[in-house]
């Protein structure tokens, strides 16, 4: 007997990761790690809850298996402090001043596109000259969204269906870099 409530649930997924207007957009995002790289520079990705543990993992897997520089601030001790001392809402973008520069490349992970120290960390980069791609949902014309050099949309207003494509989608980029999508771990 067949559970038609998963079946429409995968369904959701089908429709978000098989956007074929993403195609271009994902690779556009790949030469923009790639440029960034070839002059050493480094890519900063940030997200809260759920998007912070895609962007921690997508951060390791282009370090280690694709050699790429990514980094992501989500030790708690910076979090809290930066939060402490300059408000939850700048966090984010204490970080991209503290530790930004020009040749870098900033990724801003937010399922609604209105978070809004995801947003000043976008202002922010856009003072530093720093490209910023966007990885949101719900909402096509969000606030996070219209500040953003790149803009990866999922058309969902599910939590799980827009975070889990996000998450296929950034790793698709790093495999497109490996050139491959299966390798050994080591």
């Amino acid at each position: 007997m067949k559970d038609n409530w998963f079946q429409e649930y995968l369904e959701l997924y089908r429709t978000s990761l098989f956007d074929e207007k993403v195609i271009n957009l994902l690779s556009s995002l790949k030469g923009m790690i790639l440029e960034a790289h070839s002059r050493g520079n480094k890519i900063i990705i940030l997200g809260n809850g759920g998007s912070a543990a895609i962007a921690s993992h997508t951060a390791t897997d282009f370090s280690k298996n694709a050699r790429i520089e990514m980094v992501t601030y989500n030790d708690a001790s910076l979090i809290t402090c930066l939060a402490n001392d300059y408000g939850y809402e700048n966090w984010m973008s204490s970080c991209i001043e503290f530790y930004g520069k020009e040749g870098d490349v900033v990724i801003l992970i937010s399922s609604s596109g209105k978070s809004r120290n995801v947003i000043n960390a976008a202002e922010k980069s856009k003072e530093l000259n720093i490209p910023i791609i966007t990885f949101t949902g719900f909402d096509e014309n969000n606030p996070l969204k219209q500040l953003g050099d790149l803009n990866i949309w999922v058309d969902s207003k599910a939590y799980n269906i827009v975070e889990m494509t996000h998450q296929i989608w950034l790793l698709a980029v790093c495999d497109a870099i490996i050139g491959k999508a299966e390798y050994p771990a080591n």
